[in-house]
């Protein structure tokens, strides 16, 4: 979340941009400048920039880490089931039907999320 003491108008970054950059090397906090009123662009010190890239990296290989794990369980599921023979077997077109209906699950599901 951004400090909404940390908001200025561009112009006032222009005109004093070295106190600013010195600022934000010691705070180490970004910055949201304005262009007539409204939010423009957000600067922040390089430091503080890589530290979050790098952090953003580890969720990323963490977040995929855990869809893998959840993507193995899922298909030694669908294994065991066929093993024990607890599947059902379609034909094209109640294959399509079946379809069918995941896509109306699906579209009233974001239905519902909105």
């Amino acid at each position: 979340m951004l400090d909404t003491r940390n908001i200025y108008p561009l112009s006032d970054f222009q005109r004093n941009a070295k106190e600013f950059i010195s600022r934000l090397k010691e705070s180490q906090k970004p910055i949201v400048l304005t262009v007539n009123g409204k939010a423009a662009m957000v600067i922040q010190d390089a430091e503080s920039y890589q530290t979050l890239l790098d952090e953003l990296k580890v969720v990323q290989e963490q977040i995929n880490e855990m869809k893998l794990v959840a993507l193995r369980r899922d298909i030694q599921v669908g294994i065991d089931q066929i093993e024990a023979g607890e599947y059902t077997e379609y034909t094209e077109e109640t294959l399509n039907e079946f379809f069918d209906d995941i896509m109306s699950e699906g579209r009233r599901d974001r239905e519902q999320a909105a």
